[in-house]
């Protein structure tokens, strides 16, 4: 039987590691680009959060609070945990702890290709399409209540 359990990340540990190593190969190399050529020193404020799959990390988004609300932001699933609603349990938890930490509600920018999904688990659009690390995005938020 599998074990799965969600749970945070700590910044610099090894499963953040493998955090870094997951959100690359998810969120920049099919765009033909490398994370680790990017500042990731702002990782150091936010909240990270993982999907484990008998301790292998097979999913993970990133919380970054600002004044009055808290920004998601690299939500990545590994290509071969898809379809088992492994990103919305993300997303339920993450909300659940915003809320705990008394955030009102989240912002994020989602892929074109993401829409959907992000549109069944309760979010709104809320900008017109922009351009961010070359693919089209949209500005999304949720009021937790």
């Amino acid at each position: 039987m599998r074990s799965e359990q969600i749970r945070i990340i700590q910044y610099a540990s090894s499963e953040y590691q493998q955090e870094l190593n997951l959100r690359d190969e998810v969120l920049r190399k099919p765009l033909a680009m490398n994370l680790f050529s990017e500042d990731l020193s702002v990782d150091a404020h936010d909240i990270h959060i993982g999907f484990f799959s008998d301790e292998k990390l097979i999913g993970t988004l990133i919380l970054s609070p600002k004044a009055d609300y808290v920004k998601m932001r690299q939500v990545a699933v590994a290509v071969e945990a898809r379809g088992k609603h492994i990103g919305s349990k993300l997303v339920q938890f993450s909300e659940q702890l915003a809320k705990q930490e008394g955030f009102t509600s989240i912002e994020l920018n989602a892929r074109e290709t993401a829409l959907e999904f992000y549109l069944k688990n309760g979010y709104s659009i809320v900008s017109e399409q922009f351009m961010e690390i070359q693919i089209p995005h949209y500005k999304m938020t949720k009021v937790l209540v």
